[in-house]
């Protein structure tokens, strides 16, 4: 199955991630609550100012720990934002599926680099680990992207995880970083934190090649080739 680029309204979105349910009826519940002047536009700006504070966060923890607490605080607000966007232009039925789509995604990949980069300008992740793992997000990202085009479906979550359960573990580290601070690496100059985000980057990269293979298959099932 093929699908136009423009009838992006009838992707099937596959969501299967522990949260999901739950996620979901709280944002239901939030965008009943906002008042009109609060527009999927705004939303997605607000999750850009979030992503921009846990940058922030991330590069001041070089002058004090504490400031990492900037960065929880951005993951709270970047969460908001970029959950709300889509959920409040379906909850008043305002979509723009195309417009919705390309400025959502880019605005993901954007704070995604933000994210990660302010990991490798901290003390704690070294920037050729952070990068790795920024590879991992961006190859899993464009495989999600394709499979939308060629399969129709847009899938959200991966091993159960999705966005959401991401940053709840990058907050967990960040708290790990407040806690322990950037003690000496245990392998060379790498620390703890950089096997972690290491092997992070390493599982999403896995998982774009497990995902390509399983696609790839059953693709050349539906159009096999009569020769």
């Amino acid at each position: 199955m093929t699908i136009p680029l423009k009838n992006l309204a009838a992707l099937s979105r596959i969501q299967e991630n522990w949260l999901a349910a739950k996620e979901r009826k709280l944002l239901n519940w939030l965008c009943a609550q906002m008042p009109q002047y609060v527009t999927p536009d705004r939303l997605t700006a607000l999750g850009m100012f979030g992503a921009c504070l846990i940058f922030i966060g991330y590069v001041a923890s070089n002058l004090h720990t504490s400031l990492l607490s900037l960065a929880i605080v951005g993951y709270v607000v970047q969460w908001f934002g970029d959950s709300m966007d889509g959920s409040i232009a379906r909850f008043r039925r305002i979509e723009r599926p195309s417009y919705g789509y390309f400025i959502d995604h880019s605005c993901d990949g954007l704070a995604t680099l933000l994210i990660l980069a302010g990991i490798g300008l901290s003390p704690f992740v070294t920037m050729d680990i952070a990068m790795v793992a920024l590879a991992g997000y961006l190859l899993l990202s464009i495989h999600a992207y394709l499979a939308a085009r060629v399969l129709g479906e847009f899938k959200l979550s991966y091993l159960a995880a999705g966005p959401t359960e991401l940053r709840l573990m990058l907050i967990a580290l960040t708290l790990m970083m407040m806690v322990l601070g950037s003690g000496p690496g245990y392998f060379g100059r790498l620390s703890g934190f950089d096997l972690f985000v290491g092997a992070a980057g390493f599982i999403l990269i896995l998982l774009f090649v497990i995902q390509t293979l399983t696609t790839g298959r059953r693709l050349a099932r539906s159009e096999r080739w009569e020769g």
